[in-house]
């Protein structure tokens, strides 16, 4: 249940490019950040009251925190789409170039602090409390705190664009249509299904691993996991785990920028289909220590963030020449699409086998996914990318 709802958390993403017409007509972009981050307030605030919360009317608190934390990820998603359209509109492009690198720093550093350093702290309030429910609220209660404190500074610094920020005639109905339309003409494309399973079969594994890595370290010996605090899966995963992955997503970026991604697509390839077998590793010679157990999520984050680039091919090849430009677009609700399934499964394929089959069963689907990559690219002419 826990990695069927945590799948379900990327639906909006997946719905991201459905949501890009209808914010663009909307307009008005400052005003919109504004209002989504009050929201997003909100939002957190609701998912720590559901932490420690008595039944609401007839929601338990378990289904009210996937509520709560359905409404962040879309309005995360949705908060992506307006800040891009706001910069886009304030920055010439050449400025807008120039900030992609620390774009993604601070991203990755967001990641860390939620990820890494409030894990660790609700780890550390559940040695204090004894309480894991109430210290998961008061950790949410602070991140409300200083989001808060970001919302503010927005408020008063974020100027409105002079140009192109005043709404159109728009309608949900509309803006789904016009993103049917592109959708419709890349369906047309001879061959269009291969570069999906392509992109399908490149994220198959990684989609199995992507929360039953998380599991195997919190479920006790007995039930065959690690059984690390959250203090080890907040400093290791969240942390080493995260520099590592923006480390390997770096230095693919570089070296495609060095040489080709067609020349660089077997190695990126081979990278991300190999995590997998850190983790096969890690239940047959399970790490003693905290260092080597940061060294194995070193590994992992590490080859995946280096051959995730590698997924550009194959939504270009879908994209076509004539749409280039809906690459950035299409991206991240396709990537999120071919994880959907894997991760949501995975739980389920858990329970089933137990921890060291499964990983065995993951590590094995690396070689086959690769093969059948390989067949279905012999005869296809990729884009230049």
């Amino acid at each position: 249940m826990a990695t069927l709802f945590s799948a379900l958390l990327f639906v909006p993403w997946v719905l991201k490019s459905f949501m890009r017409s209808w914010v663009k007509r909307v307009g008005h972009f400052r005003q919109q950040l504004h209002i989504i981050e009050a929201f997003l307030f909100a939002c957190l605030v609701l998912l720590a009251f559901s932490f420690s919360s008595p039944p609401f009317f007839t929601l338990n608190t378990s289904f009210l925190t996937f509520l709560a934390l359905f409404a962040v990820s879309l309005l995360c998603a949705w908060h992506e789409l307006a800040a891009r359209m706001y910069y886009e509109r304030m920055l010439r492009p050449v400025f807008q170039r120039l900030l992609t690198a620390p774009k993604l720093v601070s991203s990755q550093v967001a990641v860390i602090f939620t990820y890494g350093a409030l894990i660790f702290l609700v780890g550390t309030l559940e040695v204090y409390f004894r309480q894991i429910r109430y210290s998961w609220s008061m950790g949410c209660y602070v991140a409300a705190g200083l989001f808060l404190l970001f919302a503010f500074h927005h408020l008063i610094w974020l100027r409105s664009p002079r140009v192109g920020d005043n709404g159109a005639k728009h309608s949900v109905g509309a803006s789904v249509k016009a993103e049917l339309r592109i959708i419709d003409r890349i369906r047309r494309q001879p061959h269009w299904w291969k570069p999906v399973l392509v992109l399908f079969l490149l994220l198959l594994p990684q989609g199995l691993m992507f929360h039953a890595r998380v599991l195997y370290l919190y479920m006790s010996n007995a039930k065959g996991g690690l059984q690390c605090t959250m203090q080890e899966i907040g400093f290791a995963q969240g942390t080493v785990g995260v520099i590592a992955f923006s480390a390997g997503l770096f230095l693919g970026r570089w070296l495609i920028r060095r040489h080709s991604l067609e020349r660089l697509f077997w190695p990126m390839a081979l990278c991300i289909v190999l995590s997998p077998f850190v983790y096969l590793g890690m239940t047959v010679w399970p790490p003693q220590a905290l260092w080597q157990l940061c060294l194995c999520t070193l590994s992992a984050q590490l080859l995946f963030g280096f051959g995730i680039s590698v997924c550009r091919l194959p939504v270009g090849t879908i994209s076509g020449a004539r749409y280039r430009n809906t690459i950035n677009m299409l991206q991240i609700p396709l990537v999120s699409a071919a994880l959907f399934v894997p991760m949501a499964a995975s739980g389920w394929l858990v329970e089933q086998m137990g921890f060291s089959s499964y990983f065995l069963m993951n590590a094995l689907s690396a070689p086959i996914c690769l093969l059948g990559i390989f067949l279905l690219r012999r005869r296809e002419i990729p884009p230049t990318l």
